[in-house]
């Protein structure tokens, strides 16, 4: 089935077609999505083979035959389909009523993440952070501005700071990393590749690494000495909220509020920048 029919299909109706195409071990992967999609969902590519009882490779070969790029996009379209399901079945509220309620959720959600975050663990970050000779932190796709914002703050804080959205660029910073840096991977899946490759590499070189994820048990969440996850309440996985971050900047402006040293932004003068700029402002 070509990709460009595919995206136009309903996620559960191309399984069915095509259950009995597909390999014994694949269908126990089906099995699992049809029982339960909205839970089947939540899953990254290692929770769902662990609940299939199979290997990961056996997912991602799994939705290459039934027409999807990788796993990835099938979850997305699979989303999607449940998304669209949730938008149409949800009662309608006063506009009011519904902006309160949403940003109580948010409230809610982020006091939830600060509970989760083990103290030890964001203590040990924060010492990281502070002694470490550079910090490179490495995000792609929808994630980048994230590195890009955290650089800028770990600058005012007088630590310094590699970030770049092309992966090429990060790749180039962590090979030439030297003894006392870091890395500071962003990823809410904890599956991307990039920045997996990334950690690969700082871990073969010695760097300590701090994760920020979502997912525990992910790839780069194994791999790292530290995580920080971003995960809040418990919901749903979403299509249409798949590209907000409000949970990982609530996560990295915390880490960063506990990393403020006064000492070691006067002694590197990480301030002067904003003094010299206040004068172009009104």
């Amino acid at each position: 089935m070509k990709e460009s029919n595919i995206l136009e299909r309903e996620v559960l109706d191309v399984i069915g077609e095509n259950y009995h195409l597909i390999f014994s071990a694949e269908r126990k992967v089906a099995d699992v999505i049809l029982r339960d999609p909205q839970k089947a969902v939540d899953f990254n590519v290692s929770n769902l083979a662990k609940e299939s009882g199979v290997s990961d490779a056996t997912v991602v070969r799994l939705c290459h035959h039934l027409g999807y790029a990788g796993y990835y996009q099938f979850r997305i379209a699979l989303a999607r389909d449940l998304g669209r399901k949730q938008y149409e079945d949800s009662p309608r509220m006063d506009k009011h009523d519904e902006i309160d309620q949403l940003f109580h959720e948010y409230a809610e959600n982020i006091r939830n993440i600060g509970k989760g975050l083990d103290i030890q663990t964001m203590a040990a970050c924060v010492y990281l952070l502070r002694s470490c000779k550079r910090v490179h932190i490495l995000a792609v796709g929808n994630t980048c501005h994230l590195a890009e914002y955290t650089g800028f703050r770990l600058g005012r804080l007088g630590i310094r700071s590699t970030f770049h959205t092309a992966a090429e660029y990060f790749m180039n910073h962590v090979n030439l990393a030297e003894e006392g840096d870091i890395l500071l991977a962003i990823s809410q899946s904890g599956t991307s590749k990039q920045v997996l490759k990334g950690v690969e590499l700082g871990k073969e070189k010695g760097l300590k690494v701090i994760a920020v994820t979502a997912y525990e048990g992910s790839p780069i969440a194994e791999l790292a000495d530290y995580v920080l996850y971003s995960a809040g309440k418990e919901e749903n996985f979403n299509y249409y909220k798949r590209y907000a971050h409000l949970n990982e900047v609530a996560v990295l402006d915390g880490l960063l509020s506990f990393v403020m040293n006064h000492e070691l932004i006067e002694s590197r003068q990480a301030d002067r920048p904003e003094m010299i700029l206040s004068e172009s402002k009104v």
